[in-house]
């Protein structure tokens, strides 16, 4: 029995879409003392956008997984972990003592934390028998955007697991006074999360990240319920990955990548049109966007459901590649019609390409 003091902690950093997981991850990343900290971003999407706006002028290790971790029962994420692990034992990435993982705003964390879990999936591999080692699941992080939150749980019900599972439940967006009685409403759903506010002067991120090994148990008699189901699936399933094509239903996400700068008028009635279409089923658009004005400064295009965020500069681009890349998350989405209009904008049409639901892949490495 390997002691957890002997194995390096993993932090799982979830919550709907747009809920502001990737804002926190990178107030974590400014404090100096977290510096040693490794990162696995999961992407619902085949065009990395979270891992470019943590990666801003940072170095630490980082590999980015694209499609969702959760539909592909315990193969992805052991297998970044064990990038991370081959990585520090071969020096070729630097030192690190913990390790935050970003899930998609879609991830269930049911298949996710059993995947590090005693007693969750099986080890499939050698791999996974040294993941098992070197690694412990410490704590659960959710982000609960209070104006949002209702619609998700009404639709989605991998925002009620998100909160479900949580050690630690973060509000957001309480500065627009929607908070409401949200935080009585979470307790009922889990009882044992610890409440924060982020807007709240005092709330300090570094708090979240508690040593120690997670625990499922006095979070309610459904959350291990839904980790004995997952891990029945996984162990039904045949070979070494398990794909749950079902598990997101119709959602999917439409890249849009160009290379010529565009216009920012053009760019706001782009996103003005497709966010103003009430059929669409938006859920999240997000991505960097190279403007003519000064293409060496993207901007950052950030919109939940149907409202649009003001865009903002970066002082430039995190990878050194001057490309726009956008990312549409939605259900019924149109994406041919998508397409036509971004192309109609000028320049060249970008390449087809579709992530559905359990799409999976390594895509990126360390940064």
């Amino acid at each position: 029995m390997i002691s957890p003091k002997a194995q390096c902690p993993v932090y799982l950093l979830t919550g709907f879409l747009g809920a502001g997981k990737t804002t926190l991850l990178n107030r974590l990343m400014d404090d100096p003392a977290l510096q040693d900290t490794a990162l696995v971003i999961n992407e619902f999407g085949l065009v990395p956008v979270d891992h470019d706006l943590v990666r801003e002028g940072r170095e630490q290790p980082m590999v980015t997984t694209a499609g969702c971790i959760c539909c592909t029962v315990g193969s992805d994420l052991r297998s970044s972990l064990d990038q991370l692990l081959q990585g520090r034992k071969t020096g070729a990435l630097p030192p690190f003592s913990r390790v935050i993982v970003e899930t998609t705003g879609l991830a269930d964390p049911a298949p996710i934390i059993n995947s590090l879990i005693p007693g969750g999936i099986d080890a499939r591999s050698w791999a996974d028998h040294a993941v098992a080692r070197a690694f412990r699941l410490s704590g659960v992080i959710t982000l609960v955007n209070v104006e949002g939150i209702g619609a998700a749980l009404a639709a989605h019900p991998e925002s009620l697991r998100q909160i479900a599972f949580a050690d630690h439940v973060i509000l957001t967006h309480t500065e627009t006074g929607a908070v409401g009685d949200w935080p009585d409403r979470l307790r009922a759903i889990n009882g044992a999360a610890r409440l924060h506010d982020a807007a709240d002067p005092g709330f300090d991120p570094a708090s979240l990240l508690e040593a120690g090994s997670y625990q499922a148990f006095g979070k309610g008699e459904d959350v291990t319920r839904w980790l004995a189901a997952e891990a029945s699936a996984g162990a039904h399933a045949h070979g070494g990955a398990f794909h749950d094509l079902n598990r997101h239903g119709r959602v999917l996400a439409v890249p849009l990548t160009r290379d010529a700068p565009l216009e920012e008028a053009d760019l706001r009635g782009f996103l003005d049109r497709v966010s103003a279409t009430p059929e669409a089923g938006l859920l999240r658009i997000k991505g960097l966007v190279a403007l003519r004005d000064d293409p060496s400064r993207p901007a950052v295009v950030h919109g939940v459901g149907h409202r649009l965020y003001p865009t903002r500069r970066l002082e430039g681009w995190p990878d050194g590649l001057a490309q726009t890349r956008l990312v549409l998350i939605g259900t019924g989405l149109d994406e041919e019609a998508l397409r036509r209009d971004f192309a109609a904008l000028g320049g060249e049409a970008p390449p087809f390409m579709t992530a559905r639901p359990g799409g999976s892949g390594t895509a990126g490495g360390s940064s």
